[in-house]
């Protein structure tokens, strides 16, 4: 990218949108190329995206996501898929983000419609690999997941 890019109100309303136009409930939009060594994005998220229970696998696979509005539910597992620690992310509350090492399962849910996050990992980009996806929960479109998917939210009530 030759010119700055804002993260600005135009932006968040844009991605909302999309993202509620999106059969999967979420939007991204990438501040970076794919080749890039570090990936940089904005998130927009409806209520009911089903992001599956997941872990990223590799020594620079860090992630640091952040809210910068609205209110999500972040549910970290241990490998059998019990969940060890339940945060709420939100946008100008007590905790607005995790850093999250490498190697560690967990979900978010979307607790606020018209949500958005700031997420940053290493690149490349490359699709989910063996390990990545938690055993104990359904993967997108697989039976299951709207039963799943309402567990996760109801972790948050």
């Amino acid at each position: 990218m030759t010119t700055p890019s804002f993260l600005d109100q135009t932006l968040f309303t844009e991605l909302a949108e999309k993202a509620a136009a999106n059969p999967r409930g979420r939007q991204h939009h990438n501040f970076h190329q794919m080749e890039d060594a570090c990936h940089r994005m904005a998130v927009g998220l409806q209520p009911d995206t089903y992001i599956p229970p997941h872990r990223h696998l590799g020594d620079n696979k860090a992630e640091t996501l952040l809210v910068l509005k609205g209110r999500l539910g972040l549910l970290i597992f241990d490998e059998s898929g019990v969940v060890v620690k339940k945060q709420i992310l939100q946008a100008g509350g007590d905790c607005v983000g995790v850093d999250l090492p490498t190697g560690v399962f967990h979900g978010l849910v979307v607790l606020e419609a018209d949500s958005l996050m700031f997420e940053c990992k290493a690149g490349p980009y490359r699709p989910v690999g063996e390990g990545e996806l938690a055993p104990w929960a359904p993967r997108e479109g697989e039976p299951g997941v709207a039963e799943y998917h309402a567990w996760m939210r109801a972790q948050f009530d």
